[in-house]
């Protein structure tokens, strides 16, 4: 049995399926955080290297046809040493086949449809709306990095819930209002509006972008107005990638999760597709070039594979 791998690389986590030629999976890992620019070169490519591992199982990695993987923040791998971290985790795995590394936007754009072209809309720990033209990224908007953009993602929705909590929580010996205010707090451990501060200033951005779940998951003002306006906030970033052309795939744990978010995106953009197990989606792309398929063939692997989504 021939197979191939499938990674999807993210800020969060990393995730890996195996499959074999005819799109039957037979092996899921996964690790952490696989975006060489927030995690770090080597950390991202041990991560990696950790769930194609636990993907591989038992299987021989001689018999791998291919890879391609997905990865978050892949422009820094222009970067030698980060580059070489790759290859070193890629060879330590005894895989000797082609390894095909591109952006996330690519395999969560082919985890929707099996088109060439179009567009993927991306809300998980950062933001980034991506014009897809033959399997290539031709054109992206956002995806600045929580520095100095990724609005609406997970990150954003997380600072921004603290920042209100800070604002709300005037009185620095009083309580927060309940609500989300409370929760914050509560998850923070902080005591007083003091103790919230001095808690963000140490957080690192992940921190953030884990906080994102708590707001969607309140329903009192603060927690409307920022889901509200993250979710305007993305659909102004697709749209900053000009007239539409082709599919359109919402991605990323705010936008395929049952979010606040999710509803307004979907009532602003009716028609969207929905990524499903970009891990299969990149395994896909793999066979795709590995195999000599027509579009019809391509097409009812893709069906078969992210059936078999986990």
């Amino acid at each position: 049995m021939m197979l191939v791998v499938g990674v999807d690389a993210g800020g969060t986590a990393s995730r890996a399926v195996v499959a074999a030629t005819d799109g039957t999976v037979v092996g899921r890992g996964s690790a952490g955080p696989g975006n060489p620019t927030s995690a770090g070169g080597p950390a991202a490519a041990t991560a990696i290297g950790t769930a194609v591992r636990t993907a591989l199982g038992p299987h021989d990695p001689a018999r791998v046809l291919a890879g391609t993987a997905g990865v978050a923040g892949v422009a820094v791998l222009s970067d030698p040493t980060i580059a070489a971290a790759f290859d070193d985790a890629w060879a330590a795995l005894g895989l000797t086949c082609p390894f095909t590394v591109t952006g996330d936007a690519v395999t969560a754009f082919a985890a929707g449809v099996p088109s060439p072209s179009g567009a993927v809309l991306i809300a998980g720990t950062g933001a980034v709306a991506a014009r897809i033209e033959n399997w290539h990224i031709r054109r992206t908007a956002d995806g600045l990095g929580w520095l100095l953009g990724d609005e609406g993602s997970g990150h954003w929705l997380g600072l921004q819930a603290v920042r209100a909590t800070a604002r709300a929580w005037a009185a620095p010996a009083g309580a927060p209002p309940p609500g989300l205010a409370a929760a914050i707090a509560a998850h923070s451990g902080a005591a007083t509006c003091d103790d919230l501060i001095t808690w963000a200033v140490r957080q690192p951005p992940s921190a953030f972008a884990a906080l994102a779940p708590l707001v969607c998951a309140h329903d009192d003002p603060i927690a409307v107005r920022l889901t509200t306006e993250a979710a305007a906030r993305l659909i102004a970033t697709l749209h900053d990638l000009g007239p539409p052309g082709g599919p359109v795939v919402l991605a990323g744990g705010l936008l395929t999760g049952d979010t606040r978010i999710r509803s307004e995106v979907l009532a602003a953009l009716p028609g969207v597709a929905t990524a499903r197990d970009p891990a299969a989606a990149a395994a896909w792309l793999a066979l795709r070039r590995t195999l000599d398929l027509d579009a019809g063939s391509a097409a009812d692997l893709h069906r078969r594979m992210l059936a078999q989504t986990s």
